[in-house]
């Protein structure tokens, strides 16, 4: 802990308040990339396991969309919007921020399973769960279990500061790999003639 004489200092991080001292918690994202994913499904496994006590794909927070035709398999889970949709339909304001993971967790006793939530969520990432009512990814409090798990490192669990310079590296690397693939191309197509 640290003393903090400007409460509004915050940028890419959430802070705390206790008593006269400042927290400030470095925000964390789970992020996939799909071009490493092997479609195994163990993260939907794995999170079943640990949030369910029983390995059911089905009860799992994150599905993995497959496109098998293509061999592309991504991996889908709540992104933790900005400003959430699920959490502004929500007619009894059962999806709250948990100010320490910066994950919205929905309120099991407040939930009425209305389904607003699955409707209004861009990423398909709500379910509902006839016992439970609302489900979603919670971060595993803060340790994702599918980014531990997950063999490829299709999912990761990093800073939030980091998120951007990882995909500008992946973008680069796309980019560099096809550049290459054309070189080669044109030199095939230069011995052919």
């Amino acid at each position: 802990m640290s003393t903090c004489r400007n409460p509004y200092v915050l940028l890419g991080a959430i802070l705390v308040r206790s008593n006269l001292y400042l927290e400030v918690l470095t925000l964390k994202l789970l992020v996939s990339y799909p071009e490493r994913c092997s479609g195994c499904r163990s993260c939907e496994s794995f999170c079943s396991l640990f949030h369910e006590k029983e390995i059911n794909p089905a009860k799992s927070r994150i599905h993995v969309v497959r496109f098998e035709d293509r061999g592309v398999f991504i991996p889908a889970f709540c992104v933790q919007c900005s400003s959430p949709a699920c959490k502004v339909v929500c007619p009894t304001q059962a999806i709250y921020e948990d100010l320490k993971t910066g994950a919205y967790l929905v309120n099991k006793k407040r939930c009425i399973g209305c389904k607003m939530c699955v409707f209004a969520c861009p990423v398909g990432a709500m379910s509902i769960d006839r016992n439970a009512g609302a489900v979603k990814c919670d971060l595993c409090n803060g340790d994702p279990y599918c980014a531990r798990i997950c063999s490829s490192k299709a999912l990761e669990y990093v800073e939030y500061d980091r998120v951007g310079m990882n995909k500008k590296r992946a973008g680069v690397t796309r980019l560099l790999g096809a550049a290459i693939l054309r070189e080669e191309q044109l030199v095939e197509i230069a011995k052919g003639i």
